[in-house]
């Protein structure tokens, strides 16, 4: 099994050799996770998107990858799901509709404890039909205004957003953009049937340690006086009835996204056809158009670009190829799988993670347990460091945009390296013993 893996591992490798820009393109990659662990050079304050931008400059200005290649790399699949995305999102906040609707659903939470279960279990089950990245944008505001009503800390809230997304998109084939490329497998002929069949329980488990993660680092916030909300009026009702339209497109798009998955029906679009055509309605019905558009993210945007060409810089290096090779372990063993996929994350991103590892899964004889596994695995991830999950900054970055309020390195990574061991440790204990 031994040799099969790296055998696998070295048919897998297309990229040219390309050990002298190994150094420096790891050596950047380390800068940048030490400045967004610091945020701060003197007194200037740096943002994420500034230091992922810089980062990419970097690596294209000292030729570790051609300007070809990197403008290349950019997903610009990705970068249309979320401008879509933002648009909806921002039409949902400005007319004051997300504000009105959240008031319905977390009316009857009482406490600080019921309002955090319905923050993780909302959210997190949620994004397992509309995508984490969906959720960390139309979730943001919703949290930061709780947080605002209830005297609460808003990196509570925050951060609970961020784990909601992140654990519960793990258990659906839509619920994040790696486990869609895994689902497209052919080995896995029901995927929405196989993921809930082995990662379903598990991840209400994991949503509920989160919780108390939470509880135990932000205990001061859990006191017992009782909840009252109010509702928040509709501000702009022309554009919340546009932005209603919108979100029905998407829930429709989905559900007809799921079928055709499901049955593996011939006619099929992409995600982006979703937020895109979700985003019509507001662009096309509303005088607040060009408005809209100035206000949408684009410092997420440019750090998504900025992040695409840093990572395939890395790629080309060779370097993390070279390790999986150096590894001599059964790749196709579950706690291999989880343990690689989760650590792998962090430097090359997930997505790129999955698509060099998948290949070598089912070489070295992995099924779907094992293609499910890694699904698990390189999405929860993104609850161990800032830059383990797309979401994380999607949140950070829509907060600070909103509010003074941010997540700093250490405030996630102390909650996330111990709950991420521990919700790693309940995925194998499920693919054991379920």
């Amino acid at each position: 099994m031994k040799a099969d893996s790296q055998s696998a591992l070295r048919a897998s490798d297309s990229e040219p050799d390309s050990t002298n820009t190994m150094n420096f393109s790891i050596i950047t990659l380390g800068i940048v996770f030490l400045l967004i662990a610091l945020r701060q050079i003197g007194n200037v304050r740096l943002h994420i998107w500034q230091i992922m931008i810089a980062g990419a400059a970097v690596v294209v200005v000292t030729d570790q990858i051609s300007t070809s290649a990197a403008l290349a790399s950019i997903n610009v699949v990705v970068m249309l799901f979320l401008f879509g995305m933002f648009v909806v999102g921002h039409a949902l906040d400005d007319s004051g509709y997300l504000s009105h609707i959240s008031y319905k659903y977390f009316r009857n939470a009482k406490s600080i404890d019921a309002l955090m279960l319905y923050v993780l279990f909302g959210f997190g089950i949620a994004s397992a039909f509309l995508m984490n990245d969906t959720l960390a944008i139309i979730g943001t505001p919703v949290v930061l205004l709780l947080a605002k009503k209830h005297d609460m800390s808003p990196k509570l809230l925050l951060l609970a957003l961020c784990f909601a997304v992140t654990t519960g998109s793990v258990m659906s084939p839509i619920g994040n953009p790696q486990n869609l490329l895994i689902a497209l497998n052919d080995g896995i002929k029901n995927p929405f049937v196989d993921f809930f069949r082995w990662l379903f329980l598990p991840t209400m488990v994991n949503l509920v340690i989160a919780f108390f993660f939470l509880r135990h680092y932000y205990r001061g916030d859990f006191h017992d006086a009782e909840l009252s909300h109010t509702q928040e009026p509709i501000r702009d009702h022309k554009l919340a009835l546009l932005a209603k339209i919108s979100t029905v497109v998407i829930l429709v798009l989905v559900a007809l996204k799921i079928i055709l998955v499901s049955f593996s029906l011939p006619f099929d679009f992409p995600l982006t056809f979703i937020a895109l055509a979700a985003a019509v309605p507001v662009l096309a019905g509303s005088s607040k158009r060009w408005k809209i558009l100035q206000e949408v993210d684009w410092h997420t945007l440019i750090f998504f670009a900025g992040m695409f060409v840093l990572m395939e810089s890395v790629w080309l290096s060779g370097f993390f190829q070279q390790v999986l090779r150096d590894l001599q372990v059964n790749v196709a063993s579950v706690p291999i799988i989880l343990s690689v996929s989760v650590v792998f994350s962090q430097f090359i991103s997930n997505v790129p993670m999955v698509a060099l590892f998948q290949p070598v899964v089912l070489h070295a004889g992995g099924a779907i347990k094992e293609l499910i596994a890694l699904a698990a695995g390189s999405t929860i991830a993104g609850n161990l460091f800032i830059l383990g999950a797309a979401s994380n900054v999607i949140v950070i970055q829509n907060a600070e945009k909103r509010s003074r309020e941010t997540i700093t390195f250490w405030d996630f990574a102390k909650i996330g390296v111990p709950m991420t061991l521990i919700q790693c440790l309940v995925y194998w204990l499920s693919f054991r013993f379920l």
